[in-house]
């Protein structure tokens, strides 16, 4: 009988070793199929998360961020414990003790999950750097076993800290935040040093299902999984008792809830400068690691002069709009049943409308009564348009006709439609509109290229277009220094006398007839009088002379155009260039003829704090001495390319002085320092500019519509864009100054009469003479002998020389210090002098 018990239980035995030895190669073999083409563990020692890529001002505050997952990566010395702690008490308690795997808890969510209970993971942290990293979020048994193996193999990489590091930085958190560091920025605007206990203890809630446990829309849920996660904390030692009961009575404070202001909301909005940023850099490191690759951005702008850049602007476009006097048709509407009570206000503020306009607000038309309207304002509450504001504005019809001008808003808006005020001193709104003419500018130190400020058009939410680098526009009159640079260069001199008289051109579109703005003809006068006053006729003749072929090396060898077509007309600024491109060649006047290639940037540093990207590669060597001695100014070495000999650079710059201190910019561009520009203006005003230096600072202005139409009457680079320019570089000059031009060795000053190009005594004295800068060597001619024609017939009796824009003959006398005068011939006939040509 003992024999047959004992035998019973030996085969029971024996089956169970047997099967215990069956599941045991079972599952070895299964674990070795799995096994097999695993990914790489040793992959993550070298892991390096997608994180944010930052632009910093050129006074070092955040201006910007990138990313396409919000990430601020935290290495594991710099997280604190009790960070850690929380985690590991909300995720995987035995952290620190296991070995990649948990058995234990693996056997209870098995035995749960046999009782009918919800079945759940059991995954340790490392499980789950496993899944995250390297197997995908799957949910099936093969997965968990290949999680399993892979969680083994990577203890014996890693160390456990390094493995919570990974973990750490890469977990979603809720509200497009990876990683802790950018949750506490993210839900307390704090960095993870500031966090509380019961912060930390939050933050741990999120990785289960970040919106089950939202601040706000869940908060008593979040606040019961909080205090859970408190509680094993305490249990765990990391917390005293006192601090466990402290912690859990605190209220959840956050940013979603108001009661943090939003990190967000310190970073200025996002405007042409950064974007313009975010296009190039992306093209030059590539898209993923321009907005993965944790780069650290030092911008070339100042803050002080884009906030100038973009009101300045601003006040151009929306005072030609006003001056139209049109309503631009509401596009925004919101529901009226969202209009009842208060919900307006949450509606509002979900709606997508342009918000980066400095003093206007968003706001929703509520009621009309009589000639006024009652608006809900986002972030004040109600407020009154009075039917005396829009008496300026005819609204545009559904026909596309114009409606009468009325002093009532029923006129221009309807109940439910978003639109933008401003605040005026009488407590009532203003009603506003973002205008339908755009426009660019942008200013850059003419020495180093870094640019000051950019505004691409007139709001950045409204239209991203960047009209200062995208936009290709005619430069018109703006063009033309380019082509006096060509003929100074060429041997012509500053008091070259050039005909202005009527010229006939036959091209394959027909007979072209250009003409001066004014549609007069002014007879011969000295080159500096064709920039100072604009003269179209003076420069055809003038191109045609040098040859447009000339022309078009100069304007490439600028960067004016990529190649430029040798037509006439080009020289009238006809082939299309871009803001960008304009202001770069005309910094190459201000500082002497040396090129300069434009940069939003100064320096681009990766993760580590390498230098990837440095603009300025000129030579100080002796900055380091200077360094120690606050009294020695280093030497820094230019080794840019010359592109215009230095003399020419300033002739050419003391003859568009002349365009601001007496041309076509003389009325608008005031600035008490040194100044140099030209206006443009194209055929039917389609396109207005003006662009301008002082000696360390040149700016530049286009103003038109996307798709191009005449700006009507009276509009003109001078009288437009002048009133930028000048607004801008009045707040620029009283920041960086703005001294004399450099005078270039080489050369002698001659005193020249303006009018008639004669030289003159050294002690003449009088509005019409200037001092002319001539090269050594070289005699200031003048006579008929030097006169020029271009090859165009003139007529006969026209004027010699005369005053300003008069067409009457005039005798130009000047009056030396020592009292003599000297007497200009007023008329001459040049019936025989032409070349032949067209009349």
């Amino acid at each position: 009988m003992l024999r047959a018990i004992l035998s019973f239980f030996g085969s029971i035995f024996s089956l169970i070793t047997i099967g215990a030895f069956a599941v045991a190669l079972l599952v070895g073999a299964i674990f070795m199929m799995y096994s097999r083409d695993l990914p790489n563990t040793d992959e993550l020692a070298q892991y390096t998360p997608p994180t944010i890529s930052r632009i910093y001002s050129g006074q070092g505050d955040l201006i910007d961020e990138f990313a396409q997952e919000r990430r601020l990566f935290a290495p594991a010395d710099q997280i604190p414990d009790m960070v850690k702690q929380a985690f590991i008490s909300a995720e995987d308690k035995y952290f620190y003790t296991h070995k990649g795997y948990d058995p234990l808890g693996m056997a209870k969510a098995a035995l749960d999950a046999a009782q009918g209970g919800r079945l759940r993971g059991a995954s340790t942290i490392t499980q789950q750097v496993m899944k995250n990293f390297l197997l995908g979020g799957e949910r099936s048994a093969e997965r968990k076993v290949k999680e399993l193996i892979l969680a083994a193999r990577i203890e014996t990489t890693l160390s456990k800290d390094e493995i919570l590091e990974l973990y750490l930085n890469e977990i979603f958190l809720g509200q497009n935040s990876f990683g802790v560091a950018a949750a506490a920025q993210t839900y307390f605007n704090k960095t993870l040093t500031q966090l509380t206990v019961e912060e930390a203890a939050y933050l741990a809630v999120l990785p289960k299902a970040p919106s089950r446990y939202h601040p706000v829309r869940q908060m008593e849920r979040a606040i019961g999984r909080r205090n859970f996660v408190l509680r094993e904390m305490y249990e765990n030692g990391y917390i005293s008792m006192e601090e466990y009961e402290r912690a859990k009575e605190a209220p959840l404070m956050s940013v979603q809830n108001g009661d943090y202001d939003a990190f967000k909301g310190q970073i200025p909005d996002r405007d042409y400068f950064t974007d313009e940023i975010r296009r190039q850099l992306s093209a030059n490191f590539g898209e993923e690691e321009f907005f993965g690759g944790g780069l650290s951005i030092r911008a070339t702008v100042d803050r002080e002069l884009q906030d100038e850049a973009a009101k300045s602007l601003r006040r151009a476009l929306e005072s030609y709009d006003r001056g139209q006097g049109i309503f631009h048709r509401v596009k925004t509407k919101l529901e009226p049943d969202t209009l009842t009570g208060e919900a307006w206000k949450e509606t509002l503020f979900n709606t997508v409308f342009p918000r980066d306009v400095k003093g206007w607000r968003a706001a929703v038309v509520l009621k009309l009564e009589g000639a006024d309207a009652t608006i809900g304002i986002e972030g004040e509450g109600e407020g009154i348009i009075q039917g005396a504001d829009v008496k300026w504005a005819r609204p545009r019809l559904e026909d596309g006709k114009l409606g009468k001008k009325q002093a009532s808003v029923d006129n221009l808006l309807d109940v439910g439609d978003v639109v933008h005020v401003k605040a005026r001193d009488d407590g009532t709104w203003s009603l506003r509109q973002i205008p339908q003419v755009q426009g660019g500018f942008m200013a850059m130190d003419v020495n180093t290229g870094r640019v000051l400020a950019m505004q691409g058009g007139f709001s950045y939410q409204h239209s991203v277009f960047n009209r200062a680098t995208q936009a290709t526009r005619q430069p018109g009159s703006s063009f033309k220094p380019f082509v006096y640079a060509a003929a100074l260069d060429s041997g012509f001199a500053p008091n070259t006398i050039v005909v202005d008289a009527p010229i006939e051109i036959n091209t394959p579109q027909g007979l072209w007839r250009p003409k001066n703005a004014s549609n007069k003809f002014y007879g011969p006068a000295p080159l500096r009088t064709g920039i100072e006053r604009s003269r179209n006729l003076m420069t055809i003749r003038l191109a045609e002379e040098i040859g447009m072929g000339t022309v078009a090396q100069y304007a490439e060898r600028f960067g004016v155009y990529d190649k430029m077509n040798p037509f006439l007309s080009n020289a009238l600024g006809a082939q299309e260039s871009t803001l960008m491109k304009m202001v770069t060649a005309y910094a190459m006047f201000a500082n002497g003829g040396e090129r300069v290639e434009p940069t939003l940037v100064d320096r681009v540093q990766d993760r580590w704090g390498r230098t990837v990207y440095r603009h300025d590669q000129r030579v100080c060597e002796d900055c380091q001495l200077a360094s120690l001695d606050d009294n020695f100014a280093p030497l820094i070495v230019s080794n840019r390319e010359r592109v215009m000999d230095a003399i020419t650079a300033y002739q050419l710059t003391s003859m568009m002085r002349g365009v601001v201190e007496r041309g076509t910019a003389a009325k608008t561009v005031n600035l008490g320092v040194p100044t140099a520009g030209k206006t443009g203006t194209t055929n039917d005003a389609k396109d207005v500019w003006f662009v301008g230096f002082t000696s360390n600072i040149v700016a530049g202005c286009y103003i038109g519509h996307d798709r191009p139409r005449g700006l009507g009457r009276g509009a003109s680079g001078g009288g437009m864009c002048g009133p930028v320019f000048n607004s801008f570089m009045k707040q620029a000059t009283a920041k960086y100054g703005g001294g004399k031009f450099d005078v270039p060795p080489g050369g002698y000053f001659v005193k020249i009469d303006r009018f008639s190009g004669a030289v003159l005594p050294n002690d003449a004295s009088g509005d019409h003479v200037v001092s002319e800068y001539f090269r050594d060597g070289e005699e200031p001619t003048f006579g008929l002998g030097a006169v020029l024609d271009g090859g165009f017939a003139m007529g006969s009796n026209l004027n010699l020389f005369v005053r300003g824009d008069s067409n009457v003959n005039a005798v130009t006398e000047v009056t030396t210090s020592s009292g003599k005068r000297a007497v200009i011939p007023k008329r001459a006939n040049f019936g025989t002098l032409s070349a032949g040509g067209l009349y």
